[in-house]
């Protein structure tokens, strides 16, 4: 599954062309390397996001061509979820 459209269905960024933004800035990781919009999400994989300070890493737990509001949450793992300010300290 499409990067993009799997942070939408997860719930994890609201808008498909929000997550091609932050992916095609740079912001986002996948299994350390980085990541394009297109790049493919399989099950397994760790996904580092940054937003702004906020640094988001999780784990794909699994893949869903669309999802209800309750379900999205199963399709990942919250790993570490870091603020800069506190990196820099």
């Amino acid at each position: 599954m499409r990067l993009d459209k799997f942070l939408k269905i997860a719930r994890i960024i609201k808008r498909r062309t929000v997550a091609k933004e932050v992916a095609d800035k740079g912001r986002i990781q996948i299994n350390g390397k980085l990541a394009k919009s297109s790049s493919t999400v399989k099950i397994g994989d760790i996904v580092k996001i940054q937003f702004g300070n906020k640094i988001l890493e999780i784990k794909v737990l699994e893949l869903h061509e669309s999802t209800k509001k309750e379900d999205a949450a199963k399709m990942y793992e919250i790993l570490s979820e870091t603020r800069q300010d506190t990196l820099e300290k």
